[in-house]
C-alpha cells in the first residue's frame, strides 16, 4: 500500500506548487491595476493643474496640483473601485491628498478643509485556517515589500524613502515606469502597489500611488490547489482500496500457500496440502497453487518410487545371497569333487548375477541426475537405425536374426531428427533390439521404423518372436521384472532394462509402450515397441558431418 500510495503523494505535494500560476495572475492583476492608475494620473493630469503665476519666470514651476480639485476628482474617480486605496503626492514626496478620507462636504465641516479626517480602509475578511493552509507554499512574498520579475526596467527603492512615498523633482525628466511593489500584510492578506507619474505638459506634477488587495489571486490558487488535493483524495482513496483489494487477492494468498510450503515441510505425514479454495482460482495464484500441490505430490510420488526401489533392491540382492550362503553351507559338508565343481558353478553364476544387478541399480540410480544435466540436441533417426543395423550385420552369424530399417517422410530436404540425448537413445536402442534379438527365430527380421506424428516422432522396433502375455503389456517396465526366453539361462539379465528405458525416455519427454503383432487370423506373430519422441526443427548441416557425428 505503500508503494502505490508514495507516487501519488508525490505527485500531489509537487503539484501544489503553483508559483508560475500566481505569477501570471499576479501579472495580470498589476496591468490591471497599472492602467487604472494611468487612467487616475491622466484625468488628474488635465483638470486638476494649477498654474503659479507669481512664478511665471520659473518654467519648473509653472504648474502645481490643486489640491481640492484634485481631491473631489480623485473621488470621482475612484468611486466605482471602493476597495482601490489612491493617494496622490507632489512632487517633493508631501501628500495632497488620498480617496480614503472624509470630503468635508458638510457646513459644519467647512473650516477644517485643510485638515481631512482620515477614514479607515475597508475590513477585508480574515482567511481562516484551511484558506491559509491550501494557500502556503513557497513564495517570494514575504512581509517585506519585493518586485514581481516582469518585462519592467526595475528602479531600485530608496532606502532612505518610505516605499509609500514615492517622489520625484518636477524639473527632472518623467521617470521611468517604475515596478510594482507586492506584499502579504501580517495578517494573510495579498497587496499590489503601483505609482505612476501624472504629467502636464511634459512636466511631472505629482505621482498617483494606488493599492489594491490582490484576493482573487488567493482565491485562484485556493480553488486549484483545493481541485488538486480533492482530485488526489479521490484517487488516494481508490488507491487504497485497490490496495486493499490487491493484498486481499495476491498477498494473502501467497502468504497461505508459504503456510502450505511449510506445513509440508515440517509435517511427519501428508496431511499438509494447498487449500481447495486457492486450487480452484483461475487466475496466476491457482496456477502457482496447483503447481505447488503438483509438485508435492510428484515429491511424495519420489519417494514412494525410492521406497518401492529400495525394498525391490532388497530383494533381488536377497536371492542371489540366499543361493551362495546356501552353495557354501553345502559344499562344506560334501566330499565329492564333481558336486563341489557343480557348487561352485552356482556361486559363480550367482556372484556374476549380483554383480550385472548391482552395475544395473547403480546407472539406474545416478540416471536422473545425469538426464538434468544433459541437453537435449537434434538427432538424426535414419543415420542412427543405420549405424546400429550396420553394426549388427558385423557381428551376425549364421541364421542369426537380421535388423532391417524403414524410415517414412525422411528426405534431405527435411530429415526426420529429434529431441534427446544421443548416448541414453542410443542405450534404449540398443536395449529394444537385444530384446528383439533374444526374442526372434533364427533368421527372423527385426525392423526398425520411424515416421512422423505431427510434432512428434515415432520409432518402432518390431520381431516375429512369440509376443508378450497380453496381461504383462505394462508390467514388462516394472523394476526387476524378467520375462526371458527358456533357452536362456536364468540370472544373465537384471530386469531393468526396460525400466531404465522408460526413465530415460520421460526425462526425455517422451514415451514408450509395447503391443502385440496380430495376422489375419488373429495369431501372435511377434511384438513391436513404439517409442514416441518431440520433433526436432530443420537445421542445415553438411550431410557428411551429421553421419561422422552419429558415428561417433
Amino acid at each position: 500500500m505503500l508503494v502505490n500510495i508514495l507516487p501519488l503523494l508525490l505527485l500531489a505535494i509537487t503539484m501544489l506548487f503553483l508559483n508560475q500560476f500566481r505569477d501570471s495572475l499576479l501579472v495580470t492583476e498589476v496591468t490591471a491595476l497599472r492602467e487604472q492608475a494611468r487612467i487616475y494620473a491622466g484625468a488628474l493630469g488635465e483638470s486638476a493643474v494649477h498654474i503659479n503665476r507669481s512664478r511665471m519666470a520659473d518654467n519648473a514651476e509653472n504648474f502645481t496640483l490643486d489640491a481640492p480639485i484634485a481631491r473631489r476628482l480623485l473621488l470621482r474617480l475612484t468611486e466605482p473601485s471602493p476597495n482601490a486605496h489612491a493617494r496622490l503626492f507632489a512632487p517633493d514626496g508631501q501628500l495632497i491628498t488620498e480617496n480614503l478620507t472624509d470630503q468635508n462636504n458638510h457646513p459644519h465641516q467647512h473650516n477644517h478643509r485643510n485638515s481631512p479626517r482620515r477614514i479607515p480602509p475597508p475590513m477585508l475578511p480574515e482567511p481562516d485556517f484551511f484558506e491559509r493552509l491550501m494557500t502556503w507554499g513557497p513564495s517570494r512574498y514575504g512581509s517585506s515589500i519585493v518586485t514581481l520579475d516582469t518585462n519592467e526596467e526595475d528602479i531600485p527603492a530608496d532606502p532612505e524613502r518610505p516605499a509609500d512615498a514615492p517622489g520625484s523633482d518636477s524639473s527632472s525628466p518623467p521617470p521611468p515606469e517604475t515596478p510594482p511593489y507586492i506584499r502579504r500584510t501580517a495578517d494573510g492578506h495579498l497587496i499590489i502597489t503601483v505609482a505612476e507619474p501624472v504629467i502636464h505638459d511634459g512636466k511631472t506634477v505629482g505621482i498617483i500611488q494606488v493599492t489594491r488587495a490582490a484576493a482573487q489571486v488567493d482565491r485562484a490558487v485556493f480553488a486549484i490547489r483545493s481541485s488538486i488535493l480533492s482530485l488526489s483524495l479521490m484517487v488516494l482513496i481508490i488507491t487504497i482500496m485497490l490496495s486493499w483489494y490487491l493484498s486481499m487477492t495476491i498477498a494473502r494468498p501467497l502468504l497461505r500457500l508459504a503456510t502450505s510450503a511449510r506445513v509440508m515441510r515440517e509435517s511427519s505425514g501428508r496431511t499438509g496440502t494447498v487449500p481447495a479454495r486457492l486450487l480452484g482460482r483461475r487466475d496466476e495464484i491457482g496456477d502457482v497453487a496447483r503447481a505447488l500441490q503438483a509438485s508435492a505430490q510428484a515429491l511424495w510420488k519420489r519417494m514412494d518410487a525410492i521406497e518401492r526401489f529400495a525394498a525391490d533392491v532388497s530383494h533381488e540382492i536377497k536371492n542371489p545371497l540366499s543361493s551362495i550362503r546356501s552353495a557354501i553351507e553345502t559344499l562344506l559338508r560334501i566330499e565329492d569333487l564333481n558336486q563341489q565343481r557343480r557348487l561352485l558353478s552356482i556361486i559363480n553364476q550367482d556372484v556374476r548375477r549380483l554383480d550385472r544387478l548391482i552395475t544395473d541399480i547403480s546407472d539406474a540410480s545416478r540416471l536422473d541426475a545425469e538426464l538434468s544435466r544433459a541437453q537435449a540436441e537434434p538427432i538424426s533417426v535414419t543415420p542412427l537405425f543405420a549405424l546400429l543395423a550396420e553394426m549388427q550385420q558385423a557381428t551376425r552369424k549364421e541364421h542369426d536374426p537380421v535388423i532391417l530399417t524403414e524410415s517414412a517422410g525422411d528426405t534431405p530436404d527435411n530429415p526426420l531428427q529429434v529431441m534427446a540425448v544421443e548416448d541414453r537413445l542410443v542405450q534404449v536402442l540398443h536395449n529394444l533390439t537385444g530384446n528383439a534379438l533374444s526374442f526372434s527365430p533364427p533368421d527372423g527380421k527385426i525392423i526398425l521404423r520411424c515416421e512422423p506424428k505431427g510434432n512428434m516422432v515415432e520409432l518402432s522396433v518390431s520381431d516375429e518372436g512369440p509376443g508378450i502375455p497380453p496381461a504383462k503389456l505394462d508390467s514388462i517396465f516394472e523394476r526387476f521384472y524378467s520375462e526371458r526366453p527358456q533357452t536362456e539361462n536364468f540370472g544373465q539379465h537384471s530386469g531393468l532394462g526396460l525400466s531404465i528405458s522408460r526413465q530415460i525416455l520421460e526425462a526425455m519427454h517422451g514415451k514408450i509402450t509395447a503391443r502385440n503383432r496380430y495376422n489375419k487370423q488373429g495369431e501372435i506373430i511377434g511384438a513391436c515397441f513404439y517409442v514416441i519422441l518431440p520433433r526436432a526443427s530443420v537445421t542445415k548441416t553438411p550431410q557428411g558431418a551429421q553421419h561422422k557425428k552419429q558415428a561417433q
